[in-house]
């Protein structure tokens, strides 16, 4: 399971944390993607690590999320219904300096559950929630775990690929990386999660580079649109991005460009699968390497090669006659 830590920030990373105090709390697994049928009962563990010098308690209580514009970021909210009030987990924990609790926690979705998706957090409080109102939300400090239910049944699943674009509407670079984004609509009853791959090919229609299209598994909320973005990026020999020198003179952006030399135009081929059904959706964007720093050297170096080249030759024609020449003589 893998672990996250949050102190200071409320962080999303296909999760979602938020926190605004001093106080440390290390929580796995930091997102749940399951599923079951209405009248199924779930239980798993959570595992909670008191990062702190001292002892803690906190505070269990559940929110419901949506989607919050294009970024993936969410909102949450009290509820009354749904998938926040079907779970529960111990009211309060108090965990000693460093050491790690299992705390178990149950679902019990109801039978007459709809299929679909139903999306919530389960949050650890430094603060009893009956002791937080309106104004004082910003007191204690507070961690969350991500849910994502699905419900079996006939669920409907549909999306759509709004656009497919670079960065900023940038047509040249120099060399990598080249920003890259995507829209989708989710118009289904539950999450999708678009998987796929961007294929980058040179003038040549050779393949230069091929990544991930969802890098961070970002997923898309019923009913929402969200932005997705990656990037192409040089690698080095561990499969590590390369990035471009911080120092912008032109000698050191020269140097750069040689070593990593594209030029000409390139495309960008999005493919993508989502849903059950594995349906799929292509895109292509096109655009233009030209690394003029590195050509500022290379093509005056060039002619001055073949200046020198024609002189050579034709001192060696001169050469051969003369030496022709002499022989008959």
């Amino acid at each position: 399971m893998k672990y996250s830590f949050f102190s200071l920030l409320f962080v999303l990373c296909g999760v979602f944390f938020w926190t605004n105090h001093a106080s440390a709390l290390t929580v796995s697994p930091v997102k749940m993607e399951i599923g079951g049928d209405p009248g199924q009962i779930l239980t798993g563990d959570t595992y909670l690590v008191n990062e702190e010098n001292h002892e803690m308690t906190y505070y269990s209580s559940f929110e419901k999320f949506d989607a919050q514009g294009e970024s993936g970021n969410p909102v949450f909210s009290p509820t009354t219904e749904g998938l926040a009030t079907w779970m529960s987990i111990r009211p309060s924990i108090t965990i000693q300096p460093h050491a790690r609790l299992t705390v178990p926690y149950r679902i019990t979705i109801p039978k007459n559950a709809p299929p679909g998706g139903n999306f919530a957090a389960i949050f650890w409080n430094t603060v009893p929630p009956s002791n937080l109102d309106s104004t004082q939300v910003a007191i204690g400090a507070k961690v969350g775990i991500l849910v994502l239910l699905r419900v079996s049944g006939d669920i409907t699943e549909g999306g759509t690929l709004l656009s497919f674009g670079i960065e900023n509407g940038q047509t040249f670079f120099t060399t990598p990386p080249v920003g890259l984004w995507y829209r989708f609509n989710n118009n289904g009853e539950d999450r999708v999660k678009p998987s796929g791959t961007i294929t980058i090919k040179n003038t040549f229609g050779m393949k230069s580079a091929q990544f991930n299209a969802n890098p961070t598994d970002g997923n898309v909320l019923p009913g929402s649109i969200r932005r997705l973005t990656t990037a192409w990026n040089d690698k080095d020999a561990w499969g590590n991005d390369i990035q471009p020198p911080e120092q912008k003179n032109f000698g050191t952006l020269a140097l750069y460009e040689l070593k990593h030399f594209h030029l000409g135009r390139f495309s960008a081929s999005l493919h993508l699968e989502y849903g059950t059904a594995g349906k799929t959706v292509d895109a292509k964007v096109s655009f233009f390497m030209i690394p003029w720093h590195a050509l500022v050297i290379i093509i005056p170096a060039l002619i001055i090669l073949m200046i020198l080249g024609i002189i050579s030759i034709k001192r060696y024609n001169r050469w051969i006659i003369a030496r022709a020449n002499a022989s008959r003589s």
